[in-house]
């Protein structure tokens, strides 16, 4: 069975609430928190998977958690609850209730939001060049040849420098550089293996894609967090069994929009299916 997992952040007098409310659905597995801190933990926890984040606009510092996730976790559906308002916009958000448990319109909201998520996922898989990339990895000989050719997919998607890295191992930590398409001067400084903070490793860990700008000083790509590039892009290659992570870079700060990041989710998904034949 296929889980929504729904963090809920929201005041301490509406938590019960909330909780009740949302964890009767069967196809949610819902967490709750009554503060911002905890709400940070957990969306960076390694070990945890969020999909949607509830969050309440009376919290304090609610609209600045929104314009921070956005940013770097790009994938994650916010929704946020306004029960004190007649009429609200989203704004950075992708979506508002201002009346979540009258004819379970927040219920509604969230099915809604992950079945678009999902259908536009289908949709971009009709996109000629994830087409493209699905005959050339077909014709790639081995595992380093289909590493390869997943890494100048990536170029081909609008991105300056792109990597994999093989998951070797979690315990102990190996998560080592295999194939990667770019600049020979970013080639030739590329990190080999990836750190405990790196983006790879936080990416190989939970699951989730995420992206970087060169001020994000933890889970980060360390060209980016030096500044020899802009931004960064990271997905999962693999989901039940990982195998690795694509990494795929922009020159200029801000220039990876969420329509990329999903064309690369779709790059790794379609790698880890033919590793796992191999």
């Amino acid at each position: 069975m296929v889980y929504t997992d729904i963090l809920v952040t929201v005041r301490r007098e509406h938590a019960d609430r909330y909780f009740k409310n949302l964890a009767a659905n069967r196809d949610f597995r819902v967490k709750l928190v009554t503060n911002i801190p905890d709400a940070l933990q957990l969306v960076a926890d390694r070990d945890k998977h969020v999909d949607a984040l509830i969050l309440d606009n009376g919290l304090e510092h609610a609209f600045e958690l929104v314009n921070d996730l956005r940013q770097s976790h790009s994938r994650l559906l916010i929704i946020i609850v306004d029960e004190e308002a007649d009429f609200a916009m989203p704004g950075q958000a992708d979506d508002v209730s201002t009346d979540p448990f009258t004819n379970d319109d927040l219920v509604r909201r969230i099915n809604r939001l992950m079945s678009d998520r999902r259908l536009e996922t289908l949709r971009a898989d009709t996109m000629p060049p994830v087409r493209d990339f699905a005959k050339k990895l077909r014709k790639a000989v081995g595992e380093i040849g289909k590493q390869q050719a997943a890494v100048s997919a990536c170029r081909d998607l609008g991105f300056d420098y792109a990597a994999f890295y093989r998951l070797e191992s979690l315990d102990p930590l190996q998560i080592t550089l295999k194939a990667q398409d770019g600049p020979d001067p970013i080639k030739a400084v590329a990190p080999k293996e990836a750190s405990p903070d790196d983006i790879m490793t936080w990416v190989a860990t939970t699951g989730q894609s995420r992206t970087a700008a060169p001020d994000d000083e933890l889970n980060n790509f360390p060209l980016v967090r030096k500044g020899r590039l802009g931004a960064v892009a990271c997905a999962p290659v693999g989901t039940t069994s990982r195998y690795g992570v694509l990494v795929a870079c922009r020159e200029q700060p801000g220039a990876i929009a969420q329509q990329q990041v999903m064309l690369l989710e779709l790059v790794g998904a379609q790698l880890a299916s033919v590793i796992s034949k191999e």
